[in-house]
């Protein structure tokens, strides 16, 4: 690669004194113009796709790297795995929707960061804080809105056969064929005792 290169991402490899590869780059343009907090797997296919190929070792490697130089911000929620995104150097915190696994970014309190301010630092200095809401986003939200609205409905058609079925049940007709298979019945238990 030259090194006049007007590539952004040479210029960020460069400026942190990594030395520029092609699987540094592509792992880098792939965090670009994807989604802004992507898996390894997602990176995986891009990284493949712009090379050709490339292990997912590999792209672990490279991400690794770049998370150490400080290029790339590593985030975990619970129970789901690692994602990775190019906005780093600032304190912000992220949200995930609890139904589609959707993540935003959430700006940190602008001035005074209360999340920096521990109640008990034990000693320690405290420079980042990671904070991770949960709840769900506006298009599940709608969706559960949606399904609701629906589910009153067959809810609502429900109970309607429901009501109009139990009393044809409760007020069976001597001689019907639930009074007679209720008959018979007690008497098949009758002769079961004796």
């Amino acid at each position: 690669m030259e090194r006049g290169s007007p590539d952004p991402a040479a210029a960020a490899l460069r400026r942190v004194g990594l030395r520029v590869t092609a699987s540094r780059l592509a792992v880098l343009t792939a965090l670009g113009a994807g989604a802004p907090h992507a898996s390894v797997e997602m990176l995986v296919g891009a990284v493949r796709e712009r090379l050709g190929d490339g292990s997912a070792q590999t792209v672990y490697n490279v991400l690794r790297t770049l998370t150490d130089a400080g290029l790339v911000r590593r985030i975990e929620p619970a129970g789901r795995p690692g994602l990775y995104e190019l906005r780093v150097g600032d304190n912000h915190h992220h949200v995930v929707c609890r139904s589609c696994d959707a993540i935003a970014d959430v700006d940190c309190a602008v001035g005074d960061t209360p999340c920096l301010t521990a109640a008990d630092d034990s000693g320690y200095e405290i420079d980042e804080a990671e904070v991770i809401f949960w709840g769900r986003c506006p298009a599940c939200l709608a969706a559960m809105a949606g399904s609701s609205a629906e589910l009153n409905q067959v809810d609502r058609a429900r109970g309607v056969q429901h009501q109009l079925a139990e009393p044809a049940v409760a007020t069976a007709q001597p001689g019907s064929s639930a009074t007679s298979h209720q008959k018979e019945t007690a008497r098949e238990e009758k002769d079961r005792r004796v």
